[in-house]
């Protein structure tokens, strides 16, 4: 059976750092926390990295990117639907009128 992939909160990250910065090593406060040294040493580095997007929470930027592509696909194929349907209502109306002219024409010549 595998073990449910554990998912902590900013301010727990946060929290860790701070005992991390005030001077305890990163072995000890993972001992203490019931993490590993690596994970906590992967926190400092992406803290120091960017301090105000570190932690911004789970989600990878791809997938925003993938939800602006399908959109804008979406919109392409919305357009393309609504020159085809603007077509046929100007054929369709072309037809009617022409069946109106035509039927004029036989009440007319009767």
């Amino acid at each position: 059976m595998t073990k449910a992939r554990t998912h902590y909160t900013r301010d727990f990250k946060l929290a860790i750092l701070a005992q991390v910065n005030s001077g305890v090593s990163i072995a000890q406060v993972a001992r203490e926390n019931g993490l590993h040294p690596a994970l906590v040493a992967r926190w400092k580095k992406e803290y120091n990295e960017n301090p105000e997007k570190a932690f911004s929470g789970p989600g990878h930027p791809y997938k925003d990117q993938a939800k602006v592509a399908e959109l804008e696909r979406m919109v392409g194929r919305l357009y393309a639907e609504n020159q085809f349907l603007k077509k046929t209502l100007e054929t369709m109306n072309g037809r009617v009128e022409e069946e109106k002219r035509r039927s004029r024409y036989r009440r007319d010549t009767k």
